[in-house]
């Protein structure tokens, strides 16, 4: 059975509708009268809206049940509906479904321009469907759509790996583009997600391995950042409670940590850095310093984190609690001397991988800071 879908925004994309829709674009031009697309007002997609006198321009296309199945998976779980209008498509009207956003759902922008929308968000909302037509045959459209801020997290985290690949070191170069993908599943997705692969990579003798299954926590990239005090020698610390280490049985699950977040898509590592610092503790840096940029557990994890220390001001900062009420989050800020920062170090009370690599970094630069402060 074929189904008529007249589409007039990012599905407009050629390479967007190949990705969800799992076939080619053949589409027709075509006119839906008293309507207008526009911009949904401070995000990265259109709206169609009933706008008497007005034109959408867009295109009709002829898709089987498969086809639709995707598209509708794609569209639906988003609270848009899919309702029959009229449209003129080479100087004939064609009755075409077209997906309608809810009412009141979101507030109208300007009008909409799928060029715009290609050069500024095309690339991240390609990424992002890829992850997201994984979950086509295992989720409903509402389960997926609850899981698509993590998926564009996880989206932006593989265009900016792409973008800047690790410098090669040693040994012969092998790009990833010499390892071949048989099978790839998505078995979990939620806050994380899991990727399981079936593989061959290239070996060191020369041949390729054989096919081997590898599986991987999916995770997006991550800032942390310690706040230093060179006039008080104080840093600031926050301790919250972390699963990852209740889960492993350890009799203290509240670890003590420098602030840190995700990296949201078009942000970059220092304007998140900012933000959650100010978000978790109330602290405004005055000047950043890069510790490193690094993967914390490669054989496992693919989170990729960008550390940090600022400079700043935490005189009345001890003992503040922060937090997202909408993340459950239960942020205590300990403001403590540098040397007791060594002491957790030589005890063991600093056992996450970010402080202490940020404290070592801190300890073989702090006279200096201190100096020019």
């Amino acid at each position: 059975m074929s189904h008529r879908l007249f589409l007039y925004g990012t599905l407009c994309d050629p390479e967007l509708f190949r990705i969800v829709a799992g076939e080619p674009f053949d589409p027709r031009p075509a006119l839906l009268s008293d309507h207008a697309s526009v911009w949904a007002a401070d995000e990265s997609f259109p709206l169609i809206i009933r706008e008497p006198g007005a034109t959408a321009q867009g295109m009709v296309v002829e898709v089987g049940e498969t086809a639709k199945a995707r598209l509708d998976f794609y569209e639906l779980g988003f609270h848009y509906t899919l309702e029959p209008v009229t449209v003129e498509c080479d100087g004939t009207p064609l009755i075409s479904n077209v997906y309608f956003p809810a009412n009141g759902k979101w507030t109208h922008g300007g009008p909409w321009s799928l060029e715009d929308w290609q050069r500024d968000f095309g690339a991240h909302a390609r990424e992002a469907a890829i992850e997201y037509m994984r979950l086509f045959a295992t989720h409903s459209p509402e389960e997926a759509a609850a899981a698509f801020p993590q998926i564009r997290m996880r989206a932006a985290s593989r265009l900016r790996a792409r973008a800047r690949p690790t410098p090669h070191a040693a040994g012969p170069e092998m790009p990833a583009s010499s390892v071949k993908l048989a099978v790839s599943r998505q078995p979990y997705t939620k806050y994380f997600a899991v990727r399981e692969d079936d593989l061959q990579f290239p070996t060191f003798s020369g041949g390729m391995s054989e096919m081997v299954n590898r599986a991987s926590f999916l995770g997006g990239d991550a800032v942390t950042v310690l706040p230093y005090d060179p006039k008080l020698d104080c840093v600031l610390l926050i301790r919250q409670f972390r699963h990852g280490v209740y889960a492993r049985g350890d009799g203290n699950p509240w670890t003590i940590e420098p602030a840190a977040g995700r990296i949201d898509p078009g942000e970059t590592p220092e304007e998140t850095a900012l933000r959650e610092l100010r978000e978790e503790t109330g602290v405004e840096a005055r000047e950043l310093f890069r510790v490193a940029e690094y993967y914390p557990s490669p054989s496992a994890y693919s989170e990729y984190i960008f550390s940090f220390v600022a400079l700043a001001d935490l005189s009345g900062r001890d003992g503040r609690t922060a937090g997202l009420e909408s993340e459950h989050e239960d942020i205590m800020s300990h403001v403590i001397p540098f040397a007791t920062l060594m002491e957790y170090l030589d005890t063991g009370a600093a056992n996450t991988a970010p402080l202490v690599m940020s404290a070592l970094w801190l300890a073989a630069r702090r006279e200096t800071l201190r100096r020019a402060d």
